[in-house]
């Protein structure tokens, strides 16, 4: 071993998903939606095709039953998801300036209140 990474525990935040894969027939698609140890107990997300606009990462947002979560629901604060948008982008970039990346999976990302951003507690990717 050649050394030891600490860092900070988030503990607030939503918890979001966000996923490439690649399809075949499709090439790469972007996944959105709950995340968290209910990404596939409730199973709320949406795919879209990549590349993503920005109409098309807050249409992905948008299309998930959490989105109401997120902009604040029944007096919560709403959560950052003018942040969550630009994630998706630049995720979206990633993979459009590398297309050997054949799977990513970020989960939980931790979305904060609005003005606050995210963390990304886990990630996974791999490539060809």
């Amino acid at each position: 071993m050649q050394g030891v990474t600490v860092q900070r525990q988030v503990m607030e935040g939503a918890e979001v998903i966000i996923g490439v894969s690649t399809d075949r027939m499709l090439g790469h698609v972007m996944m959105f939606g709950l995340g968290g140890i209910y990404a596939e107990l409730i199973k709320d997300t949406a795919i879209r095709l990549h590349p993503l606009t920005d109409i098309k990462a807050a249409e992905l947002i948008n299309s998930v039953k959490m989105a109401q979560l997120l902009k604040g629901f029944r007096g919560m604060k709403p959560y950052d998801v003018k942040s969550l948008e630009d994630l998706l982008l630049r995720i979206s970039a990633l993979v459009e300036d590398n297309p050997q990346i054949t799977e990513m999976d970020l989960n939980p990302v931790k979305v904060q209140t609005e003005g606050k951003g995210y963390w990304v507690v886990d990630a996974r990717i791999m490539v060809q």
